[in-house]
C-alpha cells in the first residue's frame, strides 16, 4: 500500500488499555512501533487471553479465493462484515477483489473513511439520513461505485423521497432482491413481485436498476439441488428483465450470489448464464473465507465438495490460561463469552502449552464444555495432563462472532512471531 493510503494510518494509533491482551509496557508506543519490535506472542508480554490470526492462513486464503474466482469467471466482492478491518479489505483488493460488499450504512461508512472505491450493499436502504450520507459521497467523488439491493415498491419510494430531499445529481444503482423461497430472509418473493419492484425503480428518476441479486445461503432445508434450483430462478429473471429493457442502458449487468457455504453452486449456474444485451459482471460475496473457521465454515465450505480446487485453512487460534484446576476432571480457563464466539459451536481446545517450560503438545483429553463472560469450563479425560499456568490454544467457530469481540488482533506468524496488528471496526 502506497505510504498515503488511510490504511497506513493505522500504524500510528496508540497501544493503551483500549485493546485487549496487548503487552502493558508497549502503553504509549504506536501500534507500528509496536509490530516493529517483532514480539513473541508467548514470551513477548501479552497477556491472555489473546486471539492470534495465522498470517500464513490468511495469506493462503487469499490467495485460494482469487484463483477459484479467476477460475470460474467470477468477479468478487467479499462481505466485509466478516472482519471490519480496513487492512484485511486492502489485501483482499490485492488479492483481485472487485470491492467490497457491506450490510448497513455504518459499515460503508468505514469503507469510504479508508478508501473503498466499490461498495456492494446486500440490503435495501431506506435510512434517510444514510441516503442523504451516499448522495453526497456519490456527489463527491465520480469514481465512487455504490450498489444496493432493493426489494419492494415503498423500499424504492422510500430512497427516491430522501435522495430528492438530498439533491443528489447522481442516480443509485440497484439490484432487484430474488427472495430464496417462502420462510426465507428478505428479498421480493415471486418474479411478479421483482418485476413489479423494477416498475417503481423505473419511476424513480434517482434510481438505476443494473442488475439482480440475492443470498442462496437461505434457501429453506438448502440443499444443492434446491440452491441450484432458486440460483436458476435467479439467472432467469434476469434474462426477462434484460429482454424487457428494464436494465439501465450502457451498464454491465450485475448478478449477484453467494455466501460461504454454496459458492460452487453458485459458480456452477452463472457459467451458464446466457448472453445478454450487455456485459455481465458474476458478482460473489463470499465473506467467511478470510479467516475460515474450526467450527460451522469447516462443516460447510464448498471446498469439502470440490477438493480438487483446493483447502481453506483456519486462521484463528484463541489462547487462554488455566486459572484454576479444582478437580482431576474439572478446569477453567480465563477466556470466555466476552473473548470467544459462541454462536454456533463452543471453541475447540487443539494444543496445550507448557507453562513451565514452554513445550506444545496436542490438547488431548481435554474440551470446553461451556463458557461464562470470563471463563471456559473445561472437562478433562483421566490421564489428560493440565495445570494452573497452561496456555491452552482453541479454533473457534463462526468467524463474523470472532472477529468483533477483538479491536485489535495480533497477526503472527508459525513461529510465533507476530508481525503485525489487525484493526477492526465494529
Amino acid at each position: 500500500m502506497a505510504a498515503d493510503c488511510p490504511v497506513s494510518g493505522l500504524a500510528d494509533e496508540l497501544v493503551d488499555h483500549r485493546f485487549k491482551a496487548l503487552p502493558p509496557d508497549a502503553e504509549g508506543l504506536t501500534v507500528g512501533a509496536l509490530a516493529a519490535e517483532r514480539r513473541n506472542l508467548f514470551t513477548g508480554g501479552f497477556t491472555t487471553p489473546v486471539l492470534a490470526l495465522s498470517a500464513e492462513s490468511v495469506e493462503h486464503n487469499l490467495a485460494l479465493l482469487e484463483t477459484y474466482a479467476e477460475r470460474h469467471g467470477l468477479a468478487f466482492a467479499p462481505h466485509g462484515k466478516t472482519s471490519m478491518s480496513p487492512q484485511l479489505f486492502a489485501r483482499q483488493l490485492e488479492y483481485g477483489a472487485w470491492g467490497i460488499s457491506a450490510a448497513v450504512p455504518h459499515q460503508a461508512r468505514v469503507y469510504r473513511a479508508y478508501g473503498i472505491r466499490r461498495i456492494f450493499l446486500a440490503n435495501e436502504l431506506v435510512d434517510a439520513s444514510a441516503l442523504r450520507w451516499l448522495a453526497a459521497e456519490l456527489d463527491s467523488d465520480p469514481e465512487f461505485r455504490f450498489i444496493c439491493y432493493v426489494d419492494s415498491v415503498r423500499g424504492v419510494e422510500l430512497m427516491d423521497e430522501a435522495l430528492r430531499a438530498a439533491g443528489a445529481s447522481r442516480p443509485v444503482d440497484v439490484v432487484v432482491e430474488l427472495g430464496a423461497g417462502e420462510g426465507a430472509r428478505t428479498g421480493a418473493r415471486t418474479e411478479a413481485g421483482c418485476v413489479a419492484v423494477a416498475d417503481a425503480v423505473a419511476a424513480a428518476g434517482t434510481l438505476r436498476l443494473v442488475g439482480v441479486a440475492g443470498y442462496e445461503g437461505e434457501v429453506p432445508e438448502a440443499s444443492a439441488e434446491r440452491v441450484r434450483a432458486w440460483l436458476d430462478r435467479l439467472v432467469a429473471l434476469a434474462v426477462d428483465l434484460d429482454r424487457a429493457g428494464r436494465f439501465a442502458a450502457g451498464e454491465q449487468i450485475v448478478i449477484s450470489a453467494g455466501g460461504s457455504a454454496w459458492f460452487d453452486a453458485v459458480a456452477e449456474v452463472f457459467a451458464r448464464i446466457p448472453e445478454l444485451s450487455a456485459p455481465v459482471l458474476k458478482l460473489l460475496r463470499s465473506g467467511a473465507y478470510v479467516s475460515h473457521d474450526d467450527g460451522h465454515y469447516r462443516h460447510l465450505t464448498p471446498f469439502n465438495r470440490v477438493p480438487e480446487e483446493g483447502e481453506l485453512q483456519p486462521a484463528f487460534r484463541l489462547w487462554a490460561q488455566v486459572v484454576s484446576r479444582p478437580t482431576d476432571e474439572q478446569a477453567f480457563l480465563n477466556a470466555g463469552k466476552r473473548d470467544a464466539a459462541y454462536d454456533l459451536d463452543l471453541p475447540e481446545a487443539q494444543v496445550v502449552r507448557s507453562g513451565r517450560n514452554g513445550t506444545v503438545r496436542p490438547a488431548t483429553g481435554v474440551s470446553v464444555t461451556g463458557l461464562s463472560d470470563q471463563h471456559a469450563w473445561v472437562r478433562t479425560e483421566p490421564g489428560a495432563e493440565l495445570e494452573v499456568g497452561d496456555w491452552v490454544g482453541m479454533g473457534l467457530s463462526h468467524p463474523c462472532t470472532s472477529f468483533d469481540k477483538w479491536q485489535l488482533i495480533p497477526l503472527v506468524a508459525a513461529d510465533g512471531t507476530v508481525t503485525d496488528y489487525i484493526r477492526t471496526f465494529f
